[in-house]
């Protein structure tokens, strides 16, 4: 029953996309700085912005394979 209730909540946050114009201000100065000059920064904008989303996925994911490794360990330690 909890899987199905993540599942749903999953589906109804990704089935509702807005647009966001949202930005830091360094990110948004830069990138107006260099459309006017005519050139094209958004492509390291975006890798930059990536690679920030990305770290925390790659520490929680490796966290929650620490954790279920030591789970496995205590549960064949005490059988």
């Amino acid at each position: 029953m909890k899987k199905a209730i993540l599942l749903i909540t999953l589906f109804i946050n990704f089935a509702i996309i807005t647009e966001v114009n949202a930005q830091c201000s360094m990110c948004r100065q830069a990138a107006e700085s260099g459309i006017k000059k005519g050139e094209v920064q958004g492509k390291g904008l975006n890798r930059g912005i990536l690679f920030l989303m990305a770290i925390p996925y790659v520490l929680g994911g490796t966290a929650f394979i620490i954790y279920r490794s030591n789970k496995r360990k205590k549960t064949t330690v005490e059988q």
